[in-house]
């Protein structure tokens, strides 16, 4: 599936949200970008992708042994008052599917076939979306998150799709970060066993039955509102290596040791200096 987001250098300023929903119950305006023309045999497509995604999703989540490493990160977000602005792997979008279901964080998808079906899963899963386009550049798409983070909703982006390069944060989330004053939250979650799809340019992983699974959370990441051009570089780059470390962290976790796993929760605790 394909949650998009592009990066979106822009002067313009977000518009107030009409009103302020509960985080479960996300309000999805109509997308202002014309949706592509469909064959009747792609858009019959659509709805059985979706279901059978979904249901996927609804039948292994449940038998996932999940543990959250560095869940304070997320909660001195949550304390400030302020919603955050989270960023993970194209891998990661189906254990992040189930893990952060019906908490209402408003996700990026585009208009073409992938995004409609993937945004009837999502929806179905309790996430909100915004559209975005990858051929006028997501401004719409950027602009739409931003409204939602002033209404008070978390939102989320896979940071190097939808196409990749594998592993190469854009910068949308830092400048997001920028314009709205909202810290961004790099995570990564771990399988212990899961189907890798090793010709898809993600890796994208899908969980095994009963497999154990691990997010790991770092700290928050401030951009200054008046940050120039040499701050955004610094605060990329301080998003590339949180994102790096995560990834390295989560998917070494079910080869280590018990006492190697308290290490690194007492590390992203901070309890330690290492």
């Amino acid at each position: 599936m394909h949650l998009y987001y592009g990066a979106v250098a822009t002067d313009q300023q977000f518009s107030p949200p009409p009103g302020v929903e509960t985080p479960v119950e996300t309000t999805n305006p109509a997308s202002e970008i014309p949706l592509p023309q469909l064959s009747r045999w792609r858009r019959a497509q659509i709805p059985i992708i979706a279901s059978a995604v979904y249901w996927l999703i609804r039948l292994l989540g449940p038998t996932l042994r999940t543990e959250i490493v560095g869940v304070q990160n997320a909660i001195q977000i949550r304390s400030t008052g302020e919603p955050g602005i989270g960023a993970l792997w194209h891998r990661c979008i189906f254990t992040a599917a189930w893990v952060w279901r019906n908490r209402g964080v408003v996700v990026m998808n585009t208009v073409n076939f992938d995004g409609q079906w993937t945004r009837r899963v999502v929806e179905r899963l309790g996430f909100g979306t915004a559209q975005g386009s990858s051929s006028r550049g997501a401004v719409e798409g950027l602009l739409a998150m931003g409204r939602q983070i002033e209404a008070g909703k978390h939102v989320a982006f896979t940071i190097d799709g939808p196409r990749g390069p594998r592993y190469v944060a854009k910068p949308g989330p830092v400048i997001l970060a920028r314009r709205v004053g909202s810290p961004i939250s790099a995570v990564h979650f771990g399988l212990q066993w899961a189907f890798t799809f090793k010709n898809s340019w993600d890796l994208f992983q899908v969980p095994l039955p009963f497999s154990g699974a691990v997010m790991f959370v770092a700290p928050p990441i401030y951009v200054p509102k008046d940050g120039d051009a040499e701050v955004m570089k610094q605060k990329q780059a301080e998003m590339q290596a949180a994102l790096e470390r995560v990834r390295d962290d989560a998917e070494s976790w079910f080869s280590l040791s018990e006492e190697q796993r308290d290490e690194l929760r007492d590390k992203y605790r901070g309890r330690t200096n290492t």
